[in-house]
């Protein structure tokens, strides 16, 4: 079993189409395309598994950089999501970051009742 990357799909490109393709290099087990979650078009990608890694090695040997809807496709193995902290480096709800408030190293000053 081997999972590829096809990159550079043009965005009518169907799963079918797709399966079509890599169907004549091997038995193909999934195709899916990636898409955007809000408007539900395609993000430009797809990944698709193949049953025999040798069958795969062979379609990626022909098909990488051959075009489909005038592009020129982009096929390599994909590989995993590099294990990373999630949000690193990210501050939600909050404009410019640092401690919060604007009193930069002094007191606060207590505030008057609101009744």
């Amino acid at each position: 079993m081997k999972n590829l990357y096809v990159g550079n799909l043009p965005h009518s490109t169907t799963e079918a189409e797709l399966r079509t393709i890599f169907e004549a290099h091997g038995a193909v087990d999934k195709v899916s395309i990636v898409t955007d979650r809000e408007t539900g078009r395609s993000r430009g990608f797809a990944f698709v598994e193949m049953t025999d890694a040798s069958e795969a090695d062979k379609a990626i040997a022909a098909l990488n950089g051959t075009e489909l809807g005038g592009r020129a496709l982009t096929i390599n193995e994909a590989r995993p999501k590099a294990d990373r902290p999630r949000n690193a480096g990210k501050r939600f709800g909050r404009g410019g970051g640092g401690r919060g408030d604007d009193y930069r190293g002094h007191a606060r000053q207590p505030r008057e009742p609101r009744w």
